[in-house]
């Protein structure tokens, strides 16, 4: 591998595997580094082996395409020209003397320093939730969709025998399949976007017929478990005392606003709420890559505006593993092109570039469809704690704003200590912007994720210190035990 063009991909699912994959192919050696224990992402996620899962691929949308990529990624990784680094969490990378450092943390504990050095660097880092509080939203029981959704495919476990899954977005239908599938009462789906909401989009329909099918194959199997669909609803509180009993639900008017007389209660010991994605850019920003949005911006290639950085999957984005399988695709030959030092043969990947703009015009009309209820902040209560990490309520937040003058998150953050939790943020921020009525921005991080100080402090003995003094030849190096 060191005679080679080399290439560290950060993120193992759908987007850094059919990078990686591609890269290795046309001749680059591949670092892959993710924090997971396997590969797959959260898309593929796996049972941990140990449970000795029958049939995983149960839990699973496009099991063959998974298939594919493990096997590519095995047959590379037995050549030696990809080595794929499990339990490693990337909290920094840095560019120094024309080429790139990734630093990460190794072990459960995730105390021991690793760096790789690399020519080029691919972001595949994904998404995370979007979080939107309502009363009661910290009750034990009360769970995003997505870690529903993981802890079943991890885990083969559920949290409760009687579910709502609640909020907006494609994801709601996959989650309420799979735990109904898995013996658990869904005692609802409250969807709040209309249930006609796509009838006025069919262009974008006919183009994706397979997302189409998909959809309905979803929703067949909802009936078949006898899932009541509330469409055009949304839960205003959850109820419990130790932890969830039931939640109340209501209607929305066209503007997005709470009918008055709909509340209805239903038990529940499981609550499954999603409102849609956010990209993970934390990494992106700190190497000065340029934001569109909330997203990294790439040209047609997948290349960031920082030279050696390109960027695929839902970090571009939100569009779904499909989506991600195209962009990390079209990434990975573009940095073997650029790599060997040859033009980019862009016939290579026609196909994934036609995937890629059917793909994103349909993830366009995803986003007009499913949105978050207009006027969702008007259920949060002054009592109603919206930051966890600092146990900020929305009273607090308000008052910062009407009473002191805050005008953006910042100055919110500042003012109230929302966001300067654990998470960073990353779980309070929509939420605070909507309530203090300021647009959603990006937050600038120095580091992806916790460091710990001891890491920092032992600089000369932290491998950086002999990479930053050109001292480090190895590709990885384990730092102190």
């Amino acid at each position: 591998m060191a005679e080679r063009p080399h290439l560290a991909v950060i993120g193992a699912g759908p987007a850094g595997l059919a990078a990686t994959v591609a890269a290795a192919a046309h001749g680059v050696a591949v670092t892959l580094l993710d924090s997971a224990g396997q590969a797959g992402g959260q898309f593929y996620r796996q049972p941990a082996t140990e449970l000795r899962a029958g049939r995983p691929q149960a839990l699973h949308h496009d099991w063959r395409t998974w298939e594919r990529l493990r096997d590519g990624l095995d047959s590379h990784v037995k050549a030696d020209r990809v080595r794929h680094l499990t339990g490693h969490h990337v909290w920094f990378v840095e560019r120094h003397s024309g080429r790139f450092i990734v630093h990460a943390l190794l072990g459960p504990e995730q105390e021991t320093p690793v760096t790789v050095r690399a020519d080029a660097v691919l972001l595949a880092t994904g998404g995370y939730e979007k979080v939107l509080p309502f009363p009661g939203w910290t009750l034990p029981g009360v769970v995003t969709a997505g870690g529903a959704q993981a802890m079943l495919k991890g885990t083969l476990a559920v949290s409760g025998r009687t579910a709502v899954v609640a909020g907006t977005g494609p994801l709601l239908l996959p989650v309420a399949v799979g735990l109904a599938a898995a013996g658990v009462e869904v005692a609802a789906l409250v969807e709040s976007a209309a249930a006609g909401a796509f009838v006025r989009r069919t262009r974008a329909l006919a183009a994706q017929s397979g997302k189409v099918a998909e959809g309905a194959g979803y929703a067949a199997r909802l009936l078949r478990h006898r899932v009541r669909t509330l469409a055009r609803h949304t839960v205003v509180e959850a109820h419990g005392t130790d932890r969830l009993e039931a939640v109340t639900v209501a209607a929305l008017d066209g503007e997005g606003r709470v009918r008055p007389g709909t509340e209805r209660r239903i038990p529940c010991d499981t609550l499954a709420v999603g409102h849609g994605m956010l990209p993970h850019t934390d990494l992106a920003e700190a190497l000065g890559c340029r934001l569109h949005g909330m997203a990294v911006h790439v040209d047609d290639e997948q290349c960031t505006d920082v030279p050696g950085v390109w960027a695929a999957g839902e970090a571009t984005g939100i569009g779904g593993s499909a989506l991600a399988l195209a962009e990390g695709h079209i990434a990975g030959c573009s940095v073997a092109a650029h790599l060997g030092g040859a033009a980019p043969d862009r016939r290579a990947w026609s196909a994934a570039v036609k995937s890629r703009t059917r793909l994103r015009q349909f993830s366009a009309t995803l986003d007009s469809v499913y949105a978050p209820p207009a006027h969702w902040a008007a259920q949060v209560t002054d009592d109603t704690v919206v930051c966890r990490c600092e146990e900020v309520t929305g009273g607090t937040i308000r008052a910062a704003v009407a009473e002191l003058g805050a005008g953006d998150p910042r100055t919110v953050k500042l003012l109230t200590r929302a966001g300067m939790g654990w998470c960073q943020g990353r779980m309070c921020a929509p939420a605070v912007a909507g309530l203090a009525g300021c647009e959603l921005t990006p937050s600038r991080r120095p580091f992806a994720c916790p460091v710990p100080l001891g890491v920092l402090a032992r600089e000369d003995e932290h491998p950086m210190a002999a990479v930053l003094a050109g001292e480090d030849e190895h590709p990885v190096d384990g730092g102190p035990s």
